[in-house]
């Protein structure tokens, strides 16, 4: 009796122990995303499958960073759209979904949702709920043995007050923040999006919360900056912003048929109780369902390229593959899609900033020569990356 015994603890030691190691394999990282259901930017809600699938990243945790102006009918924030498409909540239900389809479970954790008060604003205030995710994000980092990446897609909230609250703890397990948001802009110079030039930073994410952004950027962290916009607003090519155009969305009826549910799930905006039984009625594209979007506006593909230290090489007039850093040939011909080294000469209380390149900075700043190339390279690679994606 007591040999079955120990048998039986050392098989669950081992097992415990073989698990751990599984745990350890890839990069860890902390995703914070401006996810809703239903869609606000659907670009979200497909791009949380990264976090889930890639084999080379390991996601310990998922921080929904929401801003309550947006829950409501027609939202109400003080300098963004009143977009009336409302309502719509913090994204659970994908990241459910997501961890019903590959089996994993990702702890998350919704943020604040309130705007920060100042650039020092702690929110210890705030409801149990809200506190979740600044709670999440510093406990993955307590508990961490090694520094931990963290990729922003939304306001800098979370961070800035974690960073109030602890800012030792960030600076000494936070090996770079991959922070989408911002404006590359020479001279602040105001370009054709009128919309963009009228909000704070003149770009989406830094306006949900101007406070958190220039909190970061001024915090001495290990900050990468992709900004979503250049001079002529987000929805056009800069040398420094990360936005391209993904032109043909028929690589959706490839992909595995329960992530075909999800993105058919999350595109269309119905009231459904059974969310996670839907994720196995099969691969409705596939079948002839028709995609929801023609194309789709993309700011985050250049962020998950640079985190897995994976490069696009040329392979001929019209294709093109990854490869990892690691492994790159003298003879490759390697897409620009790469970080340089900047320091912040100015930042300004709209959160706009002025920056110039520098051979060593804890900043750097997201750079592409060749927007065309760079684009097409990203439409040949991409529906390949989701394609791949097996649960």
């Amino acid at each position: 009796m007591v040999n079955k015994l120990i048998w039986k603890i050392a098989v669950l030691v081992c097992g415990v122990s073989l698990s751990l190691c599984a745990q350890k394999a890839g990069k860890p990282i902390v995703v914070i995303t401006d996810c809703y259901h239903p869609y606000q930017d659907p670009g979200d809600n497909l791009d949380l499958i990264q976090a889930f699938a890639l084999e080379d990243v390991r996601t310990l945790g998922i921080i929904l960073d929401i801003t309550d102006s947006f829950r409501k009918d027609t939202a109400d924030h003080p300098t963004l759209w009143k977009d009336p498409r409302g309502p719509r909540e913090a994204g659970v239900i994908p990241v459910m979904q997501l961890q019903y389809i590959f089996n994993r479970e990702i702890p998350f954790a919704v943020g604040p949702m309130g705007l920060m008060k100042s650039e020092t604003d702690r929110m210890e205030d705030l409801p149990a709920f809200q506190n979740a995710g600044v709670t999440l994000l510093m406990d993955i980092l307590s508990r961490s043995e090694e520094p931990v990446e963290v990729l922003s897609f939304g306001s800098a909230r979370v961070l800035a007050v974690a960073f109030n609250r602890n800012p030792e703890l960030l600076r000494k397990k936070i090996s770079r923040i991959h922070l989408s948001a911002g404006t590359a802009s020479k001279g602040h110079t105001l370009g054709k999006d009128a919309g963009a030039n009228s909000i704070p930073g003149g770009e989406w994410n830094v306006a949900l919360d101007v406070f958190a952004f220039t909190r970061l950027l001024k915090s001495g962290l290990n900050i990468a900056l992709y900004p979503c916009a250049g001079k002529d607003g987000g929805f056009v090519k800069d040398v420094n912003n990360t936005y391209y155009t993904l032109k043909d969305m028929g690589f959706l009826g490839r992909m595995h048929p329960q992530l075909q549910a999800y993105i058919s799930y999350a595109f269309e905006p119905e009231l459904k109780y059974d969310f996670l039984r839907d994720m196995d009625r099969g691969a409705v594209y596939t079948q002839g369902k028709k995609p929801q979007f023609e194309q789709f506006h993309v700011w985050e593909s250049s962020i998950w390229l640079i985190v897995r230290n994976v490069e696009m090489v040329k392979e001929g007039s019209d294709r093109y593959r990854l490869e990892h850093k690691d492994r790159l040939k003298a003879t490759d011909r390697v897409v620009e899609n790469r970080l340089r080294p900047c320091l912040l000469t100015e930042i300004r209380d709209d959160g706009r900033f002025q920056f110039e390149y520098t051979e060593s900075s804890p900043v750097s700043i997201f750079y592409r020569a060749d927007l065309e190339e760079s684009e097409r390279a990203l439409n040949y690679l991409v529906p390949r990356i989701f394609e791949s994606f097996k649960p």
